[in-house]
């Protein structure tokens, strides 16, 4: 009886363990990627300003290929690049025969939209907003289905090219182009 007993919890114990496997911490880059400056990417919306020149200033797209095209200078490489680091560019690029010295500004217009799926009412593609958490994305989202589990949620995320996954509270804050995830509870 006392083996059966032993044998038991040891079974317990082996299915709580591998149970617990398939979580991993969120890496430190997955919270530091919150307070690091905006970097662009496919699917943001830029307005560039060139002033005192109307025939330039517009808003420009980030195509699939991560670059803006710009009047009078062509492609500019917007992926991964900050809004100031887009200015820089395009002014020095601006320097080299078209203009004396250019006053550039670039500000986000549209951030990429961010993905809500599994158990929430309407799974799909959604608008960033500044400041949005996970819960305002469920929300936006059509709220949690009935077999939702409300504790947590996986979110993926692109960080300097390589994509991670971590379980997050619902209290986080997300970023432009995040996939959330909401699981089903076990019961």
């Amino acid at each position: 009886m006392k083996r059966q007993f032993a044998l038991s919890i040891a079974a317990i114990a082996t299915l709580a363990v591998a149970g617990c496997a398939g979580y991993r911490p969120v890496p430190p880059a997955f919270h530091a990627a919150i307070s690091k400056p905006y970097v662009l990417d496919a699917g943001d919306r830029v307005r560039i300003t060139v002033y005192e020149q109307d025939g330039l200033t517009n808003v420009y797209n980030v195509d699939q290929a991560g670059y803006v095209s710009f009047p009078l200078v062509g492609a500019i490489a917007a992926r991964g690049h900050t809004a100031s680091e887009i200015e820089q560019q395009i002014a020095q690029k601006l320097q080299n025969g078209y203009l004396r010295d250019p006053d550039v500004s670039v500000e986000i217009d549209r951030y990429r939209p961010i993905f809500v799926m599994g158990e929430v009412g309407a799974a799909g593609q959604y608008s960033y907003v500044p400041g949005m958490t996970v819960h305002k994305a469920i929300a936006a989202a059509g709220g949690y289905s009935a077999r939702a589990n409300q504790a947590n949620v996986d979110i993926t995320r692109d960080i300097n090219g390589k994509v991670l996954t971590g379980r997050v509270l619902t209290s986080d804050p997300i970023l432009p182009g995040d996939t959330v995830y909401v699981r089903e509870r076990l019961f």
